[in-house]
């Protein structure tokens, strides 16, 4: 039983930033995953950045550069700074924790991020 609430999307002009935010609440973590994927009208959901408990990083190729994964583990909370923003970034942007232990995977609702040219 976990619950994530993502914020921060929106609408910005390509080149532009964005920082999301997502905060899990409801259950005991243990280690555990925390990540960012999105996916975009008519394509599959795709990976975009995860985040370790213990601070392992991972990027997809096509953001390495441009977005940073960052949390805050004793707020279980994830952020993702998204710089140089691109319009093929446009998609929903999912929060996605994954416990270790149990192997149980929890998915936000989702944030529209939508970059204009």
């Amino acid at each position: 039983q976990v619950q994530l609430v993502e914020s921060g999307g929106g609408l910005v002009q390509a080149g532009g930033s964005l920082r999301l935010s997502c905060a899990a609440s409801g259950s005991d973590f243990s280690i555990n995953v925390m990540g960012w994927y999105r996916q975009a009208p008519g394509k599959a959901r795709e990976l975009v950045a995860t985040i370790t408990s213990g601070g392992r990083i991972n990027y997809a190729d096509s953001v390495k550069g441009r977005f940073t994964i960052s949390r805050a583990n004793a707020k279980n909370t994830v952020y993702l700074q998204m710089n140089s923003l691109k319009p093929e970034d446009t998609a929903v942007y999912y929060c996605n924790l994954h416990k270790i232990v149990g192997s149980y995977e929890y998915w936000g609702q989702g944030t529209q991020v939508t970059v204009s040219s």
